[in-house]
């Protein structure tokens, strides 16, 4: 198969980032969880008492971030100015964080740039939540995976409960609500699919039935 670029998008809880995962190791490709950028930029607004809107620190917080990825047994592991943050950034807090920061276009710049230097030369999976639709409209292959909120919300209720036991299920529901709201109606790079995207509904579908259904599509454009 010759190299391509591939971009997933969609919100929390759809599944992405496994499918995402999965579909790179089956591709060997690499894979790219750009959400974890603005994370990463959030973690250090917070810990700076930034506010997220306050454009003028937050280019400041950029300008002195320097942010990679580093693929390991237990996934890609993801440092910045050289600590490993992987963790840190799994937190309600900082989800909600990343979204204020992502409606931002000083944080949107700088992470443009980064992103698009990281899918130089093809060969990856990138997923996030405007790929397909501002990082690299030009994309192979765009996918858009979805699922209804209830679906959502309970998959990530059980990624967080080993973590954040006091956290409740409804909570994680209304968080999400929450930010859908907010990520599909900013005006600056909303979350929606692409034009020519790919949509799936993960809702009844498992892990690897959503990964054998895009590598069915990348198989059709690569021939």
């Amino acid at each position: 198969m010759k190299g391509l670029l591939i971009t997933i998008d969609g919100p929390s809880g759809s599944g992405k980032s496994t499918v995402s995962r999965r579909l790179a190791e089956r591709l060997d490709y690499t894979y790219v969880d750009t959400g974890a950028l603005y994370r990463a930029v959030a973690l250090f607004a917070l810990s700076e008492g930034c506010a997220p809107d306050d454009d003028s620190r937050l280019a400041e917080i950029c300008k002195h971030l320097v942010l990679r990825f580093e693929n390991s047994s237990k996934g890609p592991i993801l440092y910045a100015n050289g600590d490993d943050i992987t963790e840190r950034i799994r937190t309600p807090e900082i989800s909600m964080a990343a979204s204020a920061v992502s409606a931002r276009s000083v944080v949107r710049e700088y992470l443009l740039n980064v992103q698009r230097e990281m899918g130089k030369g093809g060969r990856a999976v990138f997923e996030g939540r405007d790929m397909g639709t501002v990082v690299f409209p030009e994309a192979d292959i765009k996918f858009y995976l979805d699922a209804d909120l209830e679906t959502r919300a309970l998959r990530r209720y059980k990624e967080l409960a080993p973590d954040h036991a006091a956290t409740s299920l409804d909570e994680v529901g209304e968080a999400m609500k929450k930010r859908d709201g907010d990520d599909s109606s900013r005006a600056l790079a909303p979350l929606k699919p692409a034009h020519d995207a790919i949509i799936i509904d993960s809702t009844l579908l498992g892990i690897d039935q959503v990964v054998e259904t895009m590598l069915g599509h990348v198989r059709v454009h690569t021939k």
